[in-house]
């Protein structure tokens, strides 16, 4: 039996998804298993396969990673703006504390209200993390929950920040 495609299913395939499992065949019949950048390279070389087990309810699936372009964009090692929200340029961002949520004068943490003004929205966060770490230093908690709120004014994200990282 052959495993089905994972291009097939298109954007519906589930690369991130907590339950994939991925599988590399290496060219010399050794099999690892994970989704790195290194793995995702050695593919693209033709020095692997990339294979990944899509748990189903009742059974699983095996599928062939063949939309390497796809699973990269996926898993951040190519942007895809599409999935991020986010432009590869300097955002121009406005942030407020929300001193309600911010009660522990000694937490590492603080809770922010932030606008994008450069019309880019933020999709996921992680990418959002990375960009806003290497423009202005911030330090983005992504372990913790976020949020968002749309109304006359545009939208504005709720995040936790580093204190020490922010510049006002």
């Amino acid at each position: 039996m052959e495993p089905r495609s994972a291009a097939a299913a298109g954007r519906d395939f589930p690369y991130t998804a907590g339950t994939t499992c991925y599988i590399e065949v290496h060219e010399d019949g050794r099999v690892t298993h994970g989704d790195s950048r290194a793995g995702y390279e050695r593919a693209v070389a033709g020095k692997s396969r990339l294979f990944a087990v899509w748990p189903g309810q009742w059974s699983s699936d095996l599928f062939l990673i063949d939309d390497l372009d796809e699973y990269a964009k996926a898993h951040g090692i190519k942007h895809d703006q599409d999935r991020t929200g986010l432009s590869e340029h300097v955002h121009d961002v406005e942030w407020t504390e929300e001193v309600a949520y911010n009660t522990n004068p000694r937490s590492p943490y603080i809770s922010i209200r932030l606008t994008m003004k450069c019309g880019c929205e933020i999709r996921n966060l992680d990418t959002f993390a990375k960009q806003m770490r290497e423009q202005q230093g911030w330090s983005v908690a992504t372990s913790v929950g976020w949020g968002s709120s749309s109304g006359p004014e545009g939208t504005s994200y709720s995040l936790r920040v580093r204190r020490k990282s922010l510049r006002a």
